[in-house]
Parts: C-alpha cells; structure tokens; sequence
C-alpha cells in the first residue's frame, strides 16, 4: 500500500518534502551507490523541493569529478558546481574505478578534467557563505577528508568566520552514512583517512544523523527493476552495467539521500542517547556514558527493506 501511494505522488508531483538547500559530498569512484545518490539528488530539485547547490568530489580518481559532471548534465545541471579536494599526496589510477573513466568519455560534460574542478574547501566556504542561516543539510558519503579541511579552514574571501564557525552558523544537519552501530569498522570512516573521521566526529558539535553500513547492507537497488526502468543512454544505467551488470548492489548512499524525503520518517527511527565515539584505526563504537547530538538509524519494527529499495529506484526512472 505505501508502494503504490508512492507511485501515486511521484505521477501527481506532490510530495511533502524537506525545504532545505543540500550539499553532497561523495567518493564517487569504487562503488556505484554514489551514482544514485547522485540522481536522487537531482529528482529531489527537479521536484523544487530541494535546492541543490553542488557536489564536493572527495576522491582520488582523476575520473570521478567528470563522471560527476556528467551526470549532472544528463539532469540538465551543466553548471552545478563540481569541486576536486586538492594537495593529496598521489592521483589513483586504480583498476577498481570501474566506470567513472566511462561515462566521463560517453557523455558530455563541460568541465574538461580535474584540474579545472573548484577547490573543495573553497567551494564548500563559498556555498555556505552564500546561504541563509540553518538552511543547509551536507550529506556525506565517503570518507572526511574534505569535511575536515574545511572546518580546519580559516577566513577568506567568502567569509570572515573560520570553517567550524561557518559550517555551525549555516547548517540544520549533517547526515553522514558511515560507520556501523552499534559498533564496527566501516569503510567510509577507516580508508583511507581514519584521522579526519577522528577530527570530525570529536570537533563536531551540532546535529548529525549517522546512517550505518548494517541499514545500507539490507537495501538492494540497481537490480533488474532498475534496468527495466532506465533507458539505456542514462549515465545511471551506464554506470550500473559496468559495476555489475545490474546485480544489485546495498544502498549506502542512498540512504543517506533518502533522509530527506519526508515519508523516510514511516521507515526509520534513530538513536539518540549517546555518541559515537571513533578509535584512532577509524572503528566506531556507540557510547551512552554521555549525551551528544549524534543520532544513528534504525529500522522501525517490521519495516521491508525491499519496499524502500524500490521507492529509491523508481525515484530515478525518468
């Protein structure tokens, strides 16, 4: 019955959704959720009910900033900012980037290489300083690097405040899929930079929703409803052809997204009584020696992780 109310607003276009300007920030490059992520985004502010203002590409694939550029072309966002975290100490050419190189060469996008993508921290300073007070949610889906840059960052041209100060002043949330609950080691928060999931977490003093591997595990999307549904020039299909011939794949990120859609609320509550505290190795633990505003999520009672896998993929079909 939720399915079909679903289906039902997405062909009438009247959703209830979350008023909030977003900022991705993603690894996009060994894994493929990151791609509907992506495309959920972009259904999000086709609705108007998001305004989306650009995505931080934190990444060591030379690929992943085009890839992602595009993407947004293909939703019709040539101009949505794309940045490229900057001073790493080597670009990866890994043989696991299994269709960033692709769909950066089939499709068209303008941005010509990573080198002409913005400045993470810069792009990020320049969106925050340019929102309201409270109006931002950054989502993040890979490891932290970026986040912490910038909030180790000082002022500039877009602000006087420092990057702990801006981000405090403009955002009312920080959803961020990594880590495992109640406790585990999770990619995002351990590879390949545990030391800025340390930082983050224990500079970090306002809201964050931690959306754990062990509720992304449960989900599968990118299966054979999905490549019934796309067409085939879609940079979604493309990308999920080339990962693993549509074989399903658990949605991490999307999870993440799905967060701000209003009816996320019939599917998952969240802890609240504690914290998450990081190990040095970026292994997580849920400690309630004390309260915090981290939250982490979970399923309500007798929810089906398959009907939310499906409301994730038809949000992309065209």
């Amino acid at each position: 019955m939720k399915l079909l109310l679903f289906l039902c607003f997405l062909l009438l276009g009247q959703y209830t959704w979350a008023q909030y300007r977003v900022i991705l920030d993603t690894d996009i490059d060994s894994d493929v959720d990151d791609v509907e992520a992506l495309a959920m985004l972009h259904v999000l502010a086709d609705q108007k009910k998001i305004d989306f203002l650009g995505v931080i590409v934190t990444s060591d694939d030379p690929y992943a900033p085009t890839c992602t550029a595009a993407i947004n072309t293909y939703y019709g966002r040539p101009d949505l900012p794309v940045s490229f975290l900057r001073n790493q100490k080597e670009i990866s050419h890994q043989a696991h980037y299994k269709y960033t190189k692709e769909i950066s060469q089939e499709f068209p996008h303008r941005l010509k290489s990573h080198e002409e993508a913005e400045d993470a921290v810069a792009l990020y300073r320049k969106l925050l300083s340019s929102s309201p007070d409270a109006s931002v949610i950054v989502v993040t889906v890979g490891h932290l690097s970026s986040w912490q840059q910038l909030l180790q960052s000082g002022a500039d041209q877009y602000s006087t405040l420092t990057g702990l100060e801006l981000a405090r002043k403009k955002l009312a949330n920080w959803y961020c899929m990594g880590g495992q609950f109640p406790s585990g080691k999770e990619a995002n928060f351990y590879r390949p930079d545990p030391a800025s999931t340390q930082y983050c977490l224990q500079t970090w003093d306002k809201p964050v929703i931690f959306c754990g591997w062990e509720i992304g595990k449960q989900i599968t999307t990118g299966g054979p409803y999905l490549k019934s549904k796309l067409p085939s020039q879609s940079p979604v299909y493309r990308a999920y052809a080339l990962y693993n011939g549509f074989a399903g794949r658990p949605s991490w990120d999307q999870v993440a997204v799905f967060l701000l859609i209003e009816q996320a609320k019939a599917y998952f509550d969240t802890i609240k009584t504690g914290y998450c505290h990081i190990n040095a190795d970026g292994s997580n633990e849920w400690r309630a020696d004390r309260d915090s505003l981290h939250e982490y999520l979970v399923f309500k009672p007798g929810v089906n992780p398959d009907e939310i896998a499906r409301f994730m993929d038809t949000m992309v079909v065209r």
